[in-house]
């Protein structure tokens, strides 16, 4: 998968998004040509895989920028609303490894693609912060500066995976 590197100089608004953009993208590159088996593949000394990673990633974009920054009830969201948390804290990660690997990315262009419009949608210059249903207040620059951070980790994580399953490395 092509990404692109963020521009070097331009305003925090444009840089926040563009190195969301670039975590996004090489996330979809760890998964890019695997079939439902490599994606469900673990480390012996994990329980992490690809597909849960995927599911993890698209309810991380979610859970930040539709329920806490927008304030929508998760029980709104699909697959979220219905999922079993009470039963299963890591549902996303262990209901991955049953669905299809087109499905998984899917989920994830489809919940980084509402992040995106959400965030087209506001002021960016202020930063605007939105609030959650608990009613804290979290600004925009700090959710996504956050969407970033667990991104980048996650791709690391994505990194040993991959490496694992057919030995392909880079960033």
């Amino acid at each position: 998968m092509a990404r692109t590197d963020p521009q070097l100089d331009v305003d925090e608004p444009t840089t926040l998004l563009q190195y969301l953009d670039y975590q996004r993208d090489t996330m979809l590159g760890k998964v890019e040509g695997l079939d439902q088996e490599q994606l469900g593949r673990r480390l012996p000394t994990s329980e992490l895989t690809l597909a849960g990673l995927l599911k993890h990633l698209a309810l991380v974009e979610d859970n930040w920028i539709q329920v806490r920054f927008l304030g929508r009830p998760e029980s709104e969201l699909e697959p979220w609303g219905d999922a079993p948390w009470d039963d299963d804290q890591d549902w996303e990660f262990h209901s991955a490894l049953s669905e299809p690997p087109d499905e998984l990315v899917s989920l994830y262009r489809a919940a980084c693609e509402r992040s995106r419009q959400t965030v087209a949608g506001v002021d960016l210059a202020s930063m605007s912060a939105g609030r959650n249903s608990d009613d804290k207040t979290w600004s925009l620059r700090w959710i996504l500066v956050h969407l970033i951070e667990e991104t980048a980790r996650h791709n690391g994580h994505a990194d040993l995976l991959r490496e694992a399953i057919d030995g392909q490395v880079g960033e």
